[in-house]
């Protein structure tokens, strides 16, 4: 029932693309670029850290408590964004339902960017050029992206930015039905996200793995900086009670 649901919602997604024409994709390119802007803003735990959070455990031990901690939080946005309007593209996309798309990209890039840390694959540059190509990750749900020189330019030209924004506004159309809880209710709401980000996750630790570079044979990284105008930390929550240990922290599902 609720995937025959979901599929409804998301023609209707379609047709309000392919009707709002112009508008509707002005709509979506400013969200995109909205989340162009806030992935630099994303603050990321780096390896020493995360080691120091989860002492006593592996990369996959801590990879699983990430991404149980990033589905949670997604599943926590899909719950709560409350009854909006029907129409499923911007401008007239609803402001909660904008918020929970770049909230939940917010969420997923950040764990993304920390399992890189897991994994030993850093990318090199400085904190725009890692953002891009967190981006580049996030947009292609890969992670081997991260690893290509060709990722990660001195600066994001007017082509890649272009480029970049079109592969976030096809993510977001594609999984648009997945980010309107009031529409499907609620709580399936956040199951959806919860699937989606579980999914995602799954893909990237699959790339990772194929370069992944033991802890033992990684040489000494600088500490990551953190960014001067960081999104809030309460919103970002991967960790669900990092270091606790909880019962609930290890149920990813």
């Amino acid at each position: 029932m609720a995937r025959r649901r979901t599929a409804v919602v998301r023609e209707k997604a379609l047709e309000g693309v392919r009707k709002g024409g112009a508008r509707a994709r002005a709509g979506l390119a400013h969200l995109a670029d909205r989340i162009i802007d806030i992935a630099p803003r994303v603050p990321v735990r780096d390896l020493t850290t995360l080691r120091e959070q989860f002492p006593g455990l592996g990369p996959e031990e801590i990879a699983d408590r990430l991404v149980a901690g990033a589905a949670k939080a997604t599943a926590t946005v899909g719950a709560g964004v409350g009854a909006a309007a029907m129409m499923p593209v911007p401008p007239a996309m609803p402001t909660e339902l904008a918020a929970e798309v770049t909230g939940v990209a917010a969420i997923e890039l950040k764990l993304i960017a920390e399992l890189h840390e897991v994994y030993g694959v850093r990318p090199a540059g400085t904190l725009a050029q890692r953002s891009t190509v967190y981006l580049n990750s996030w947009s292609q749900e890969r992670g081997i992206e991260a690893t290509r020189p060709s990722t990660v330019s001195a600066a994001m030209n007017s082509r890649m930015k272009r480029e970049l924004r079109q592969r976030i506004v096809k993510r977001t159309v594609r999984n648009l039905p997945n980010l309107m809880p009031f529409l499907v209710g609620a709580a399936v709401g956040a199951v959806m996200n919860r699937r989606d980000t579980g999914k995602l996750a799954a893909r990237i630790r699959d790339d990772l793995r194929k370069v992944q570079v033991p802890w033992a044979e990684l040489p000494a990284l600088p500490a990551l900086e953190r960014p001067a105008d960081a999104l809030p930390e309460h919103a970002l929550e991967l960790d669900m009670g990092a270091g606790r240990h909880r019962k609930d922290d290890d149920d990813p599902g």
